[in-house]
């Protein structure tokens, strides 16, 4: 056995043996209610998370630890280890506030409570992005003091509610999260055991739509028929934005780019989506065309009357909040003014219409050379047991963009513990513990045979 078979050995005993450690901290992190959103939970919750945090990596090995705050509020966990002499340093990024658990009623499992079933992991955040966190804490802990690079952990406080705060720090503070490396672990493998590169990321635009008719109800009776129902010409409204194939149709957006890379084959997509039996999919491209490559306008909310409880009423008012998802190469500023121009055109019988605009996020590739690639597409190689696919994936990571253009020489990796299976942002939110384990394995290597 040679002495780097030694070394991978003893990385991989390490790592299995922090296993119930691993399972033990994501407890705990679940357990906290980090929603950012002092509308839905108290911030104190998003305060503990922070501290809860800080103290794991500062107990791992990380000395220069403390919580900074962000132009949103929020507070970034910022911990480092200095880079020997001629050394280069990686950074290491997560998140801690999660989603909110949406219908407390769809899940099987407490909301709030790790729990295991049929061998995963489930509660909200156990992936998406706590589960990353530990993955992080894991492979420090089997490196122990074993350190030949440096190594800074960045800890986003609002990355799920999109308003920017650890983007605008960056800008501001760029010395502070300097690195050579950059491994941005908020993504996921395209299967459980499929070691992936994510190298592709859609960008976004995010509106809210109001269209009016009338200065108030109305009964249906006496006008329905000639008054102008606000939600049935949202309805219309809505409509126009996807064609009979399910397509997105926005005038000016290109919908028929194609994905050349790894396919999703569409049984497993039905899968891991969960289709209803019968149930047709999307578009006329292939899974991954519709999924990476063409722009996704989704109905995020509306706002109109619950059926139970509803009158006999022309509605005078109707909400939407709508996301376009933009692939790479598509400005979203002209995406933006697309869209508007599209719903401005095709708002029916002369309703007033409002667009308010909450946010956009530019798309993101990665680049595929250089030695930190070559040095992790190696280590997952040998934690896994074959070689690394990509992918493309259709979320938004707007801060992929802050980090290239802050640091244009720094390779950056998108990586995870986010597979399908883990139904983020969903009910139900779960993760497979050996994706803990086997990238735990995979960055540990990574941070002891990395050099520039």
């Amino acid at each position: 056995m040679t002495s780097d078979d030694t070394r991978v050995s003893d990385l991989r005993k390490r790592v299995a043996e922090q296993m119930p450690q691993a399972r033990a901290d994501l407890a705990q992190l679940v357990g906290l209610k980090s929603v950012a959103d002092p509308r839905q939970f108290p911030p104190e919750e998003c305060e503990r998370t922070a501290y809860w945090v800080a103290d794991a990596f500062a107990a791992v090995g990380l000395t220069r630890v403390g919580l900074h705050e962000t132009p949103d509020g929020s507070k970034a966990v910022i911990a480092s280890r200095p880079a020997p002499p001629g050394a280069p340093t990686v950074l290491l990024y997560c998140h801690y506030d999660v989603q909110p658990p949406l219908d407390d009623a769809a899940w099987r499992t407490p909301v709030w409570e790790l729990t295991e079933k049929d061998g995963r992991w489930y509660g909200r955040g156990a992936a998406d992005c706590k589960g990353n966190i530990v993955m992080h804490l894991t492979a420090l802990r089997a490196l122990g003091t074993d350190l030949p690079v440096g190594v800074t952990l960045v800890a986003e406080g609002s990355e799920e509610q999109g308003t920017g705060g650890l983007e605008r720090f960056v800008e501001a503070n760029p010395d502070l999260l300097r690195a050579d490396a950059i491994l941005v672990c908020d993504s996921g493998n395209f299967a459980v055991g499929v070691p992936t590169f994510t190298e592709t990321l859609r960008g976004n635009v995010n509106v809210v739509v109001t269209v009016e008719t009338l200065a108030g109800p109305l009964h249906s009776g006496m006008f329905g028929g000639a008054a102008p129902d606000a939600l049935a010409a949202m309805i219309k409204l809505l409509d126009s934005l996807r064609d009979e194939h399910g397509n997105t149709t926005v005038d000016g957006l290109a919908n028929d780019e194609t994905w050349s890379g790894v396919q999703y084959p569409e049984d497993q997509f039905r899968t891991d989506a969960g289709l209803l039996s019968g149930v047709g999919l999307l578009g006329d491209g292939t899974v991954a065309d519709m999924l990476w490559a063409r722009p996704a306008l989704t109905v995020l909310g509306i706002d109109a009357p619950k059926v139970v409880g509803s009158s006999a009423a022309v509605q005078p008012i109707a909400r939407a909040r709508l996301n376009l998802r933009i692939p790479p190469g598509t400005d979203p500023e002209k995406a933006h003014q697309a869209l508007v121009a599209h719903l401005k055109s095709h708002t029916p019988w002369q309703a007033k219409l409002n667009i308010e605009l909450e946010s956009t996020g530019a798309p993101f590739r990665s680049g595929r050379g250089g030695p930190a690639r070559a040095a992790m597409e190696s280590a997952l190689a040998t934690a896994y047991g074959r070689p690394a696919t990509t992918q493309g994936q259709g979320g938004s990571i707007p801060l992929c963009n802050v980090f290239a253009d802050t640091y244009p020489d720094a390779e950056i990796m998108l990586l995870g513990v986010e597979e399908p299976q883990c139904l983020i942002h969903a009910p139900n939110e779960s993760v497979d513990p050996t994706e803990i384990e086997h990238l735990a394995l995979a960055e540990a290597l990574f941070l002891s045979s990395y050099t520039r």
